[in-house]
């Protein structure tokens, strides 16, 4: 999203976020909405609303998947399939439907990375998932991108082994078409739901089967709810409508037994210690501007009890113990204000020093021990650089605190506030270290490094490249050159660039952030902590 404004408010960005979001859940749009309900059909989000129960949140993953790619094939709003954490019968778990609205519920390779994150989820929390079935099945101009890889379409169908052989409950309803490979995901899950006259499920359609053996057939006789239900056995039972079927999955789900839990440890929630507005109100947009975090911090505990470790080391980095409605919580957010040390430096906020590197990684170690689950705050520009840093040992204590995170065994989860640039990502427990859950607020910004520094450095190499040809470049056309590379660089700084690609889980609201954490550890409760903290090797 760009906003064409270089001090956007708050109010603006949250605006957009809503707008965009709404322009979302109309997936194909109003027309494709009127083509199923006439068919008799559910939409993909009227069938989970109808589904998960009434008054529960619903924590949506990957709302804003493949936002502003696949233009040419005329776009896949949220990749064509919605997922997200839900309530069914008073159980939490995974539900993923098809939009059958987004050209039929084809599989993007956006829409598989989507599913796999969804399985992923799913398998790490010990979450039980519904599969609400509305698919045509890869979309075959760009089966290239979705087929044979590791991280491909066929790689959900091995999760689904997986979750059964690891003893998750797996259901699927049949509520439109299913074809060809598409088709073992319900049957391989534990058990599987048709809705008669609308639900199809065979391996080839009439159509190929005409062209494959010389049969001809209607796809009704080849693989509806009858055929499935009463002669080959490929499904369980039939239902005559959308909602018969999803009733039917709220009395599975009703009688699920329970497992052991992690227990993680919670009490009365509190409200937190700032209201959302003020929560809003303490954060800057400008990406310069310092401000204290620890204001945040305290603005999203419970009654703005926070209980700092190492307050007065390390400062460039705030550790300390919390609650979160009502969960124990321990919280490594980045300091964005100056801050000064004992040996009277100034060190820049945002920027992560060896003593703070090494606050954090013995913050890391103690929260394992105690079976308290993390919570990462990004605004961070990178690790400092310079002589004075790098002979006092900053890639040693970097390391450090990257082994502790990337070793955790507690639930991690990741949001991006402000800035996160280069290392920083890494060490502050980005995508690539396996947060149970990672999400941007709309003043994130994440990059190798800021968008004023990128874009003159690749001006720089435009510039130098252009003369090795022998051409001249006048400060005019530096400028212009600047102006452009300006612009699609910030267009990639977007939250929206980054949750389009599954780098985050979504963008949300500031306000939202203590729901996304507090159904996050629930999720994460379900699944028993087995392996054992140890940090490997690492120099002290």
């Amino acid at each position: 999203m760009t906003t064409g404004n270089s001090n956007p408010t708050m109010d603006s960005l949250l605006h957009d976020l809503q707008a965009k979001y709404e322009q979302v859940k109309l997936g194909g749009g109003a027309k494709r909405i009127e083509k199923e309900h006439a068919k008799g059909k559910l939409t993909a989000r009227e069938r989970i609303d109808y589904l998960r129960d009434k008054g529960t949140d619903f924590l949506e993953v990957g709302a804003f998947v493949a936002d502003g790619m696949y233009q040419e094939e005329g776009g896949c709003p949220s990749g064509g399939v919605v997922t997200g954490i839900g309530y069914v019968s008073g159980r939490m778990c995974m539900i993923v439907a098809n939009d059958a609205t987004v050209k039929a519920g084809a599989w993007f390779p956006m829409t598989a990375k989507k599913n796999l994150r969804a399985q992923e989820i799913a398998m790490e929390n010990q979450l039980p998932v519904i599969y609400l079935v509305d698919s045509a099945g890869v979309f075959l101009p760009m089966q290239n991108e979705i087929f044979p890889d590791k991280e491909h379409f066929g790689r959900q169908f091995r999760n689904n082994a997986k979750m059964s052989a690891m003893g998750i409950v797996q259901v699927a309803a049949i509520m439109g078409s299913c074809v060809a490979g598409g088709a073992y995901l319900p049957i391989m899950s534990d058990e599987a739901m048709i809705v008669d006259k609308t639900g199809s499920i065979f391996l080839a359609g009439s159509y190929l089967v005409k062209s494959a053996i010389g049969e001809t057939i209607d796809n009704e006789t080849l693989g509806g709810a009858t055929t499935h239900c009463e002669i080959s056995g490929v499904t369980d039972n039939k239902y005559d409508t959308d909602q018969d079927c999803l009733d039917a999955i709220r009395k599975i789900f009703d009688k699920i037994g329970h497992n052991p839990t992690a227990v993680f440890d919670r009490v009365e929630a509190q409200k937190p210690g700032l209201t959302g507005e003020d929560l809003i109100a303490s954060f800057p947009t400008e990406r310069v501007k310092p401000y204290d975090m620890l204001q945040i911090v305290k603005g999203l505990v419970d009654a703005g009890d926070f209980d700092e470790y190492k307050e007065e080391y390390g400062k460039t980095l705030i550790c300390g113990t919390a609650r979160i409605d009502g969960w124990a919580v321990g919280i490594v957010a980045n300091q964005r204000k100056i801050v000064k040390t004992a040996k009277g430096e100034m060190q820049m906020g945002g920027v992560i020093y060896s003593d703070s590197a090494d606050k954090a990684a013995r913050f890391i170690m103690n929260c394992n021990q105690r079976k308290i689950p993390l919570v990462f705050l990004q605004d961070v520009s990178g690790f400092m650089v310079g002589s004075k840093a790098e002979h006092g040992g900053i890639i040693k204590d970097g390391a450090k605190m990257v082994n502790a995170m990337a070793n955790s065994v507690v639930p991690k989860f990741t949001f991006i506030l402000g800035n996160s640039y280069g290392a920083g990502n890494y060490a502050m427990c980005g995508k690539a270290y396996d947060p149970r859950l990672i999400y941007s607020w709309p003043t994130a910004q994440m990059a190798v490094m800021s968008g004023a520094a990128a874009a003159n450095t690749l001006l720089q190499i435009k510039v130098a490249g252009l003369k090795k040809k022998g051409l001249e470049i006048t400060p005019e056309d530096e400028k212009e050159l600047l102006d452009e590379i300006t612009s699609k660089y910030n267009e990639e700084l977007s939250p929206f660039y980054a949750a389009s690609r599954l780098w985050v889980d979504g963008v949300i609201d500031p306000r939202e952030t203590r729901k996304v954490i507090s159904m996050g550890i629930e999720a994460a409760n379900h699944a028993p902590i087995t392996e054992r903290f140890n940090v490997g090797v690492i120099q002290t």
